[in-house]
């Protein structure tokens, strides 16, 4: 008997005394696995991921779990062959495994690499600058992001068995919540082979991921306010999540991504003889064939220009003539299977939907033969191009989830806006143009219906990664019938799973949360240089002042001649008068910021390593010839790389005049040795 997919729940691996559903073969239709979730306790997952996977993920600060991130996907990479070859049986071709398995890690590394880059080496996150809420300073606000004390359940669709969990599960799990990953059953059985060698590889704390092969059944029922559902799927099925009462009354927390009539505009300026013309045609063929059309992102709508539609038909439906369809396993084979032989009915319906009021010009969807493989046990199917009659309604409403494709015309631009709004919303759209003003109008009309806008032409051609790629550093999700959802985002997607507060305390209150000086609270006028203190030994809120320097004319005539800076406010005496901000000469800028650095700099060798950086810098106070200025540098915030020997620190810069008015103000970044 085929094997019996097996739940990995509470700290083991369960497998359901029920017989369990047939999944089979796209490509063959013979049996791979059996899935069943009876008997299994769901509340005892969530309580599970709650008690203990959450406490041990949120022990980590957002450095340690991105590391974890990072070991994860390593050793997952090392396992490819393994999942190729399995992959092979959800009718994936080798480019379509690479899209599904290898981005998948690829959004792992990502996320890994922007959790050490883009937060602090700590667990709680300032969102924005400082509000000062009273007069003198000693009230003050502070936005923060912090963990919440839940769990992620997250339920994903059959097209990507390998990427649809993994993108949700890496901004989850930096963001401090354990995961519930339960997959669609069709190809459940890919995903349930990764979550088993990540468990083999004890790499995450237990508790973090868990896994539910089968029915969710009453799973939503034990998920309560700090908790939420993260769904790609079917509209309908959205709707059926969004009336569940955990959602309704309960506050869980509802993330869908549905369905999308994505669209492609191609803009008017483009004629067959262009380079955009060619990647029009290749981008609609690729889309239409990869994953045999089963993307949330393929295109479903092509609006070209009336004058060549025509001929664009003709151009599409000759690159589809070259497409081979069958087993993906066949060397030959361009696009596989659809998932299943039901998937492929859903998709033939969808068709005889859209020939109401559109005309088949390429493909006939219930053709038997033609394909690298038996279509009566294969899900087979060829590409379907059609083309929308005037007033065609269809193409907007229904979205066929496969090889299908709609051309439609436009006469303005004005025009191809309100065709591609009529999709109700879209998680992507595509404008073709080398035209920048024609791509200018386009998206500003097209942006409020996507989620994402590929602009493409000639220039960023060789390096676009096409239409249809989600990027864990771009949003994914859209408005709309798209679901309203949004992942992804770089740190975006770890900030979506966490609480934002806004925190009021003293400034001396706010540091001590937040770990990050907080300019008003107290510092500590260290008797040692702080650049003599490795990170062993520096605090938040060491600080040096410095002696005072008088800036005299000498100093400003010497930087205006050596740099070449050779402003009026800075070289002439009677325009420099006239101006209404200064009344007379006044020192450079960047002549305040270099002899500033000449006054808090620790010219010895030691544990600082290098300057990287200046952050939010602000001239304040003009200096003019014969004030003196003064540093007061304090370091703000401690963040060690856990990969390094070495760890960034962030100090305060406070330049101040001789009545002790602000200067400028500014952080300076610096790499400081962990010991000295």
């Amino acid at each position: 008997m085929t094997r019996l997919l097996e739940s990995y729940a509470v700290g083991r691996w369960y497998a359901a005394s029920a017989e369990g559903d047939p999944l089979l073969d796209a490509a063959t239709g013979e049996e791979v696995a059996r899935i069943s979730s009876s008997g299994l306790d769901l509340g005892a997952m969530a309580h599970h991921a709650r008690t203990v996977g959450g406490p041990a993920i949120r022990e980590l600060t957002f450095h340690e779990r991105a590391l974890l991130l990072k070991e994860l996907a390593t050793h997952l990479t090392g396992l490819k062959d393994e999942l190729y070859e399995l992959s092979l049986r959800t009718g994936a071709t080798r480019r379509d495994s690479l899209i599904d398995i290898d981005g998948g890690f690829g959004t792992v590394f990502s996320y890994s690499s922007k959790g050490r880059r883009e937060l602090p080496n700590a667990h709680v996150v300032c969102d924005g600058d400082l509000e000062q809420l009273g007069r003198t300073g000693i009230f003050m606000g502070q936005h923060v992001y912090t963990s919440r004390p839940g769990v992620a359940v997250q339920i994903n669709a059959f097209n990507f068995p390998v990427w649809g969990m993994l993108e949700k599960l890496a901004p989850a799990f930096i963001a401090g919540l354990p995961s519930i990953v339960k997959p669609a059953s069709q190809t459940a059985y890919l995903t349930e082979l990764v979550v088993r060698r990540i468990i083999e590889s004890g790499i995450l704390p237990e508790g973090s991921l868990q896994l539910l092969s089968g029915s969710a059944g009453d799973l939503l029922d034990h998920l309560g306010v700090q908790d939420s559902v993260a769904f790609t799927g079917s509209a309908h099925t959205a709707g059926i999540l969004r009336q569940h009462p955990s959602v309704l009354h309960g506050g869980v927390r509802l993330q869908v991504e549905a369905d999308s009539l994505n669209c492609s505009v191609l803009g008017p300026d483009v004629t067959s003889g262009d380079p955009e013309w060619d990647l029009f045609v290749k981008g609609v063929v690729t889309e239409m064939t990869a994953k045999a059309g089963q993307k949330c992102t393929a295109i479903r709508r092509v609006i070209v220009p009336a004058a060549v539609a025509d001929e664009m038909t003709e151009a599409i439906t000759a690159k589809l003539s070259t497409i081979t369809v069958g087993d993906p396993g066949e060397e030959s084979v361009r696009m596989g299977p659809l998932a299943s032989l039901g998937q492929r009915e859903e998709v033939r319906k969808a068709v005889e939907a859209l020939r109401s009021s559109c005309d088949l010009v390429h493909g006939d969807p219930t053709a038997t033969s033609g394909f690298v493989g038996d279509a009566e046990r294969g899900a087979f199917m060829a590409p379907v191009l059609l083309r929308a009659r005037a007033g065609a309604v269809e193409p907007h409403d229904v979205e066929p989830f496969g090889p299908v494709s709609t051309v439609m015309s436009y006469d303005s631009l004005e025009d191809a806006v309100t065709l591609a709004a009529r999709g109700k919303g879209s998680l992507v759209g595509s404008v073709v143009t080398h035209d920048p003003a024609v791509a200018r109008t386009l998206v500003l009309g097209l942006a409020p219906w996507h989620g994402r806008i590929l602009v493409l032409d000639r220039d960023d051609a060789p390096e676009s990664t096409g239409h249809g790629s989600p990027l864990p550093m771009l949003v994914h999700g859209g408005p709309g019938r798209a679901g309203g959802g949004e992942e992804l985002g770089g740190v975006r997607g770890v900030l979506h799973h966490m609480q934002r507060s806004a925190i009021q305390a003293s400034p001396d209150m706010l540091t001590a949360i937040t770990g990050r000086w907080t300019r008003g609270s107290q510092r500590n006028l260290t008797p040692e240089h702080p650049f003599r203190h490795s990170l062993a030994t520096l605090a938040v809120g060491d600080t040096i002042v410095s002696e005072p320097r008088v800036i005299a004319i000498e100093d400003i005539d010497h930087f205006s001649e050596f740099t070449g800076d050779t402003f009026y406010a800075h070289t002439d005496p009677e325009a420099a008068a006239q101006n209404p901000l200064f009344g007379g000469i006044v020192a450079h800028g960047y002549l305040i910021v270099s002899m500033a650095a000449g006054l808090f700099v620790d010219p010895a060798p030691g544990p600082v390593l290098a300057n990287f950086g200046v952050d939010n810098l602000r001239f304040l106070t003009p200096v003019k010839p014969g004030d003196s200025i003064r540093v007061t540098l304090t370091v703000k915030q401690i963040t060690p790389r856990s990969s390094a020997d070495y760890g960034e620190v962030r100090w305060d810069a406070l330049v101040t005049n001789a009545d002790g008015e602000p200067v400028a103000t500014y952080d300076v970044l610096t790499l400081v040795a962990k010991e000295a």
